[in-house]
């Protein structure tokens, strides 16, 4: 049984779905880039030769295009000559030998029903849980991220796994296969979402492992699997909530802080508050006892959409990740003297607003321009700046002050700040020029300034054994679609962070990207084509069958 799909990016966008109750997008259908996009001219890229891409019409003029897409630097060339050699076709014949011939014609079937009919309607029904009225979100321990969790349980167990949500509120669904006791593949991803959020961010993930387990379990072969396979719905990954990404898979890779559990949200309740009132009574022991001892996992791989425009550049459905950006989140608090707007001269406020205004002027100037703050010593090198470079970015996402009132000189007022590099050493270097700076304009201006830490993550490169199975997974699932070989998967950097960060800590990772409509997520508009999510579907299923 062969199937043609074509890859093509179609010149005029597919109809998008929007649950009921979203609201409707304001991006006009116009192609969006992801912030990330200096990322783009480090990113290891090949364009399949034999493929014709489809024109895409981007904003602005073609030069602008070329100058993003262009290899201007040797580095990023050289790169990809040495990924190529490593994950060379014949490379991945050698690893394979003696496995099922997947691509020759061992299994052809590419069981549209349920890797792409079934597992696009579930993304929609999950899509539809919401806590709002107009769109969606999704967070920890909410309603409906509970009901969430009920939903994905109950489609675990149709796959025949083993199911169970532990005092973290990760659900989990296991199947042990021919051999109990070998050490367990970990397949997840994250069940909540941010503020106004798509439905395939996280959720994804989720259903495409389900739906290649569950074609396993249909055709009989759950059991010959040579080692326990489980999937993981990770319950916070935003960290929308308390402000601290990777609370769920965390916990699991044992990475976790006690001191986490008395975080508190906007309202004031607690993360242990947060999970007792769901019925969970975590404590500190309970906490530790979540860990998984890393000798029982084998490794741990998850799919997500790209969240970025390369795919689409090039054409192609899925990519292997080769690395994941560092992060680190701070909350900024800015602090001066409250008074009334019409009474206090200018020339004598301590006016936060006006300090923050500026030092988020100065944020964007030091990460806009990395070179001109920096100076170079042995830890921070000309590799370092080069990297800071084509990688930083900066991101103020919310902002609040106190009392919040049009005739009030604000007396404090807190804002975020989002920082990502792909070198951590040159991400403690920005951080620290940051401190400086935010500490002599707060100085300047008679206000006072606190920077809170709230989360760090290092940069994570993917194991080359896993990039390597995904690879030819990869392109044996667009070879049973499409009835033809196909030329080099696409291997790329992700400037997102992802849970396989945290479970970095604990075991080996793998990562496949799913192209998403012009790189477009953490929007309504965020749109995967029914065909993708089947090729997703079919490549984690090929990567099983190599489990066999």
């Amino acid at each position: 049984m062969s199937a043609k799909v074509s890859w093509i990016v179609p010149t005029v966008p597919p109809p998008l779905h929007k649950p009921a109750h979203q609201k409707p997008s304001h991006s006009g259908g116009q192609l969006r880039w992801l912030a990330f996009l200096p990322l783009l001219s480090s990113s290891i890229i090949r364009k399949p030769a034999h493929r014709k891409l489809a024109a895409v019409n981007f904003p602005g003029p073609s030069s602008a295009r070329n100058t993003e897409m262009g290899c201007s630097s040797s580095i990023p060339r050289l790169l990809f000559l040495l990924l190529s050699l490593t994950l060379s076709p014949a490379y991945l014949v050698d690893v394979y030998a003696g496995s099922e011939d997947i691509v020759g014609g061992g299994s052809t079937q590419l069981y549209g029903e349920i890797l792409k009919d079934e597992a696009v309607a579930r993304l929609r029904e999950l899509g539809e849980v919401s806590d709002a009225d107009g769109y969606l979100e999704r967070t920890f321990m909410s309603p409906a991220s509970v009901r969430a969790a009920k939903l994905v349980r109950g489609w675990m167990e149709d796959a025949g796994l083993t199911t169970w949500i532990d005092t973290m509120g990760n659900v989990h669904g296991r199947v042990d296969g021919s051999n109990q006791g070998a050490e367990a593949l970990l397949i997840g991803s994250h069940l909540d979402t941010v503020i106004d959020a798509g439905i395939f961010d996280g959720s994804l993930g989720i259903v495409s492992a389900i739906s290649a387990l569950k074609v396993l379990k249909e055709t009989a072969r759950l059991e010959k699997l040579k080692r326990p396979v489980e999937v993981i719905a990770f319950s916070d990954e935003e960290g929308v909530r308390f402000q601290s990404t990777f609370l769920g898979s965390a916990a699991l890779a044992g990475v976790l802080p006690a001191s986490a559990l008395n975080t508190t949200d906007k309202s004031g309740a607690t993360l242990q508050d947060a999970l007792k009132q769901n019925a969970f009574a975590i404590t500190v022991e309970s906490l530790r006892q979540l860990k998984y001892d890393p000798q029982s996992v084998w490794g741990y791989v998850e799919v997500h959409i790209e969240q970025g425009p390369v795919l689409e550049w090039v054409g192609f459905p899925l990519g292997v990740v080769e690395g994941i950006a560092g992060q680190t989140r701070l909350k900024i608090t800015v602090s001066g003297s409250q008074g009334h707007a019409g009474t206090v001269p200018m020339s004598m406020r301590q006016d936060p607003m006006a300090a923050a205004a500026e030092l988020i002027l100065q944020l964007e100037t030091i990460c806009k321009n990395p070179k001109q703050f920096l100076s170079y010593d042995s830890q921070c090198n000309d590799a370092t700046v080069e990297s800071l470079s084509n990688s930083l970015v900066c991101t103020v996402g919310e902002i609040s002050t106190w009392p919040s009132a049009s005739n009030v000189i604000p007396g404090q007022v807190t804002f975020t700040v989002d920082l990502r590099a792909m070198d951590d050493m040159g991400r403690e270097a920005i951080l620290y020029e940051l401190s400086n700076q935010i500490y002599q304009i707060c100085d300047k201006r008679s206000v006072s300034c606190n920077i809170d830490r709230k989360h760090d993550a290092n940069a994570v490169l993917c194991n080359s054994e896993l990039s390597s199975q995904l690879k030819f997974a990869a392109n044996a699932a667009i070879q049973r679609m499409t009835g033809e070989v196909q030329d080099e998967v696409p291997v790329l950097m992700s400037g997102a962070g992802h849970d396989a960060m945290a479970m970095a800590h604990l075991t080996k990772v793998g990562m496949l990207f799913v192209r998403c409509r012009g790189g477009v997520s953490h929007s309504p508009a965020e749109h995967v084509l029914d065909d993708d999510v089947w090729a997703a579907g079919l490549a984690m299923l090929a990567f099983l069958e190599t489990h066999m």
